[in-house]
Order: structure tokens, then C-alpha cells, then sequence
């Protein structure tokens, strides 16, 4: 019995249990379990393990979690903690936990070639992950990872993104239509456009039609439940308290809640609309409606890993588990940076000419091809924004097994001794913060903070430091090492597709002015949102570009 299965059956044993607990007894036992973890990490980590500064304890009780969860920018405090303490260093965390932040090079390619192995999910990560949306991709570890790995990758190939591509211009079109119906329906003066909504029924539309030949229908104004269900998240509000105390003690994911029981509904609704997808192609292929041989499709390719040999074989459990993340990360992720390319377009507007320039140039929309080869403004705007902006800015992971991790710069130890690597002990957290280390001045150089896609094209313009990273792009916002996502390319392509019809035919301005302030709202991921808006409404002023 793996770890996974074994944390969601303890969980299921303790589910009424927890549930009939009274809040004097949780309050107890909790306070006993804190202090046997205490007791025995401090034993643990006195005879084995490196250990370093870093800030003090900001609260007796959170450490200093709660402050980096309300954070509207938790990685400028990890890059600030970085330039007092060194490029590896120690955070407090609720109820006297602790984990060590990465803020090196060296130190993060050592740690991403290890993952799956030796650096794995934390208990938190693996039942919340593991409850909702199944053994899929996201959770599984070692072995298990590799195959399903093995398994997807023809679904993501050059090839099979190319045969994907116009379903990508098809969904911007759509909007392109219904935006232009809204200009008119305005005098052709322009309409305020709430373009986060529109990014995320394209990103809907496109993951259907191109991952499983289904079409949500959101983009033709048809209600969909699964959309109803990502966009419920944005109306509620987190308990902050209860999340922390249950990153430390999973069981409590037990306890009613009503993010908890949205997260029920997400996980029905898409094993629900998964059991359909499933059902619906393996009737279209005894009908011969679809060659499954040469379907490179998502769905297609998990069909065929059903009856695969063992080293890419899927079970039916693990289908499932692959079409609902593949539904949730293609929604969320993709539509999340499209908002933020529109939102600096919008507020930059020397940079949205120069890049419909580019557009307008290039003439007749480009092939898969030429979108990656032939466009280098483009290129450099969806690849800022990708930098400045990762959809998910943190992993946490705990060590499976002792380890020591190598620095490219010495670090004090909390004792005053100066080191070049640290040692870590078995079940001992590991935070990488993305957004701290792609918008780092010590890596990315002063203009780290600003909007300026030219880096990406002048020479010299990737700081030697950052070409150190070794991610994507020398990005880490789709991680690195053998859990890097797997659907880069995919919403690389889809990305720019998008931008390519907007930009060429709308004009986008601040509804406000250019002084208008951005905060972050919370839906299923952190998102922008203007500041006093409800949810996460982005809304801009859209009007038709006239040569």
C-alpha cells in the first residue's frame, strides 16, 4: 500500500470521528500532537541537521505563515530574507514547524533532481491532492510518476499541439466575435470588457474541444457547472487559521468547511463530466468515428494507456484522476496568465503598440511554426509575463531521506559557522518561492520588479545569474526537474494564439486611467483583480484597433 492510499484510508477511518469531535477535545489533542512534533524535531534536527538563520518568529502560534499568506507579494519578503540571511535560510511556521527557503542556483538543481525521490509532497499536499482529484499525475511519486509520464507525453508533443493549433485561434475568435457585439452594441465607442471572466471561458473552450472534443460552450454563452464550480471560488473567503493548523495536521481537511465542500462539488462535477468524456470515446471508436491508433488526443492517448504495457499502463483510477486536473490546470494556469499579459498591455501602451506592430507585420494569423519561430516580440511579452507572474508562486516539499544540498555561496549557520552545503533530515520542509526567484534582483538584475519584454531580445539581457536557473526559459513557473509541467508547450501555444487576434483587432486601456491599483484576489489560484472589485473582476476598456 503506497503513502497516499494509506493517508486517504486513515482519513476515511477518521472522518466521523473527527467530525463528532467536541471543540475541547480537538483544542487538546492538538495541543498534545504539537508538542510531540516539537519534541521530537528538535531531538532529530540537533544531531543531524544544518541549521541556519533567518527571520524570528513573527507569531507564537503561525510563525510567520499567516503574514505570507495574506502577503499581496509573499516573494519580495522571501528575496528580503534572502539579502539578510543568505541564499538558503530558515522560516518559522505554524505551531513551531520550520522550512528551509532555496534561493540558489546550485542549490535549486540539486533540489529539482531529486524530486519524486528524495524530495517528495508534503502529507497536506499528497491527501488534499489525492482527495480531489485522484492518483494522477500531480501526487503520485518515484516510480508511479514515471509512468504516468511516460504515458502522457504523446499528448503533449510538437506534433500533436501542432494538429491541436486551430482549435487554440478557434476559441479567440469566438471571443473576438462576441467583444465586437459588444462594441456595437455601444455605438462602436468601445465597451469596459470583464476580460478575466472572457480569459477564462477561452481557456475552458479550448482545454474541451482540444484535450477531450468536447465543447463547454462557455465561450457561446452556454452555462456550464464546471465553470459555475472554479468561478464559486472567487465568492469565498478562506479560513486562514484552519488551513494552517491543517497543512500540520491533514486530518482536520475533515472538518466541514465550505471551501472544503466546494472542493467536494469540483471533485463530483469532474469525475462526473470525466466518466462522460470516457464513455463518449470509446463509443466513437468501435464506431470507427475516430482511428485510435493515430489519436494523439488527451483522451485518446489515455484510452490507449488502459490496455498499454506495464511501463506506461494507466488504471481507470488514474484516468480519471489525469482528465480532471488536466480540466482544472488547463482552466485556471492558462487563463490566469492571459489576464496578466492583457492587464501590463493595458498598462503599457508603448509596449501593446510595438507589439500589434509585430502582429499586424507578420500578416495572415501564423502556423504553429511560425507562432514559435517567427514572432520574437511576442515571444518576449508572453515569456515577461510568464516571469513576472507564475500562476502557482510557491511548492513546499519535505524530504523523504537525509540529504545535503551544495550552495554556489556560502551561507552562516544560526551557530556562526560558514558553509557550502546544508544537511537535511528526513521529513524536513523545502520552500522554492517562483515568484521570489523569477523577479529577484540578485538574479534577474535592478529591473527585476518592471514590465520589460526587451530582455528576452538584447544581448545580454538574461543576467549570467538567472541563465544559472536552470527551468524553462530559465523560469521556474513551470518548475523544473521530472515533475516540470508536462503541458508547457500546450499553453505556450495557446497563450500566444490568443494574444495574436486580440492584439491585432483590440485596443485595451485601464478602465480607470493608468493609475488605477492592482490587488490580488483569490479564485482556485491567486488572481489579479482591480482594487474594490468583487471576486476577481478585471474589467478593461476594450475598443476596436482602426489602422
Amino acid at each position: 500500500m503506497d503513502s497516499s492510499t494509506a493517508l486517504v484510508r486513515t482519513h476515511d477511518k477518521l472522518l466521523e470521528a473527527i467530525r463528532s469531535t467536541t471543540p475541547v477535545n480537538i483544542t487538546t489533542g492538538i495541543a498534545i500532537l504539537w508538542a510531540l512534533r516539537i519534541s521530537f524535531r528538535m531531538v532529530r534536527n540537533r544531531l543531524n541537521a544544518t541549521r541556519l538563520r533567518g527571520p524570528p518568529r513573527k507569531s507564537l502560534m503561525f510563525g510567520w505563515s499567516m503574514n505570507l499568506l495574506q502577503a499581496e507579494d509573499a516573494g519580495s519578503m522571501y528575496e528580503e530574507w534572502a539579502r539578510e540571511y543568505g541564499v538558503a535560510y530558515e522560516v518559522p511556521t505554524t505551531l513551531g514547524g520550520r522550512k528551509i527557503m532555496l534561493c540558489d542556483p546550485r542549490a535549486l538543481a540539486h533540489f529539482y533532481s531529486k524530486e519524486t525521490w528524495t524530495y517528495l509532497h508534503t502529507d497536506f499536499d499528497l491527501l488534499h491532492i489525492t482527495k480531489h482529484f485522484g492518483k494522477g499525475i500531480l501526487c503520485v511519486q518515484g516510480q508511479d510518476h514515471k509512468r504516468q509520464r511516460k504515458s502522457l507525453s504523446p499528448a503533449f508533443s510538437q506534433a500533436a499541439i501542432r494538429r491541436l493549433f486551430p482549435v487554440f485561434y478557434n476559441s479567440a475568435y469566438k471571443a473576438k466575435a462576441a467583444w465586437e457585439s459588444l462594441i456595437d452594441a455601444n455605438d462602436g465607442r468601445g465597451a469596459v470588457i470583464e476580460v478575466q471572466n472572457w480569459m477564462n471561458h477561452i481557456s475552458l473552450d479550448t482545454i474541451g474541444l482540444a484535450g477531450f472534443s468536447h465543447d463547454f460552450g462557455s465561450l457561446d454563452g452556454k452555462s456550464s457547472r464546471v465553470a459555475e464550480i472554479f468561478g464559486t471560488f472567487a465568492t469565498l473567503t478562506l479560513n486562514l487559521p484552519l488551513f494552517l493548523f491543517t497543512q500540520v495536521f491533514p486530518l482536520l481537511l475533515s472538518v466541514p468547511t465550505a471551501m472544503g465542500d466546494l472542493f467536494s462539488d469540483m471533485n463530483q462535477t469532474l469525475t462526473d463530466v470525466s466518466r462522460k468524456f470516457l464513455e463518449r470515446s470509446k463509443e466513437e471508436k468501435e464506431a470507427g468515428v475516430v482511428d485510435g491508433k493515430d489519436d494523439k488526443s488527451i483522451i485518446g492517448v489515455l484510452i490507449k494507456a488502459k490496455d498499454a504495457g506495464a511501463d506506461i499502463q494507466l488504471s481507470m483510477e488514474e484516468i480519471f484522476a489525469q482528465i480532471k486536473l488536466f480540466i482544472a490546470a488547463g482552466y485556471e494556469t492558462t487563463s490566469v496568465s492571459m489576464t496578466w499579459a492583457l492587464l501590463e498591455l493595458a498598462r503599457n501602451p508603448d509596449i501593446q503598440t510595438k507589439l500589434r506592430a509585430e502582429l499586424l507585420a507578420f500578416g495572415s494569423d501564423p502556423t504553429y511554426d511560425q507562432l514559435t519561430n517567427s514572432l520574437p516580440y511576442l515571444d518576449a511579452v508572453v515569456h515577461e509575463t510568464l516571469r513576472l507572474y507564475p500562476p502557482l508562486a510557491e511548492f513546499i516539499r519535505q524530504a523523504g531521506e537525509d540529504d545535503v544540498i551544495p550552495l554556489s555561496e556560502p551561507v552562516h549557520t544560526k551557530s556562526g559557522r560558514i558553509v557550502n552545503s546544508i544537511s537535511v533530515t528526513r521529513s524536513t520542509q523545502i520552500g522554492v518561492s517562483a515568484a521570489c526567484i523569477n523577479r529577484s534582483t540578485a538574479i534577474w538584475g535592478a529591473d527585476a520588479k518592471v514590465f520589460r519584454p526587451e530582455r528576452w531580445l538584447e544581448e545580454g539581457g538574461i543576467p549570467k545569474k538567472a541563465q544559472e536557473v536552470q527551468g524553462y526559459r530559465h523560469l521556474l513557473t513551470f518548475v523544473d526537474g521530472p515533475r516540470s509541467c508536462l503541458g508547457k508547450g500546450f499553453a505556450v501555444a495557446e497563450f500566444k494564439a490568443v494574444m495574436v487576434v486580440l492584439i491585432k483587432n483590440f485596443v485595451f486601456q485601464m478602465r480607470d486611467g493608468p493609475d488605477t491599483q492592482i490587488e490580488m484576489g483569490r479564485g482556485l489560484l491567486p488572481r489579479p483583480r482591480v482594487a474594490g472589485e468583487d471576486g476577481t473582476k478585471l474589467p478593461l476598456r476594450v475598443s476596436r484597433y482602426v489602422d
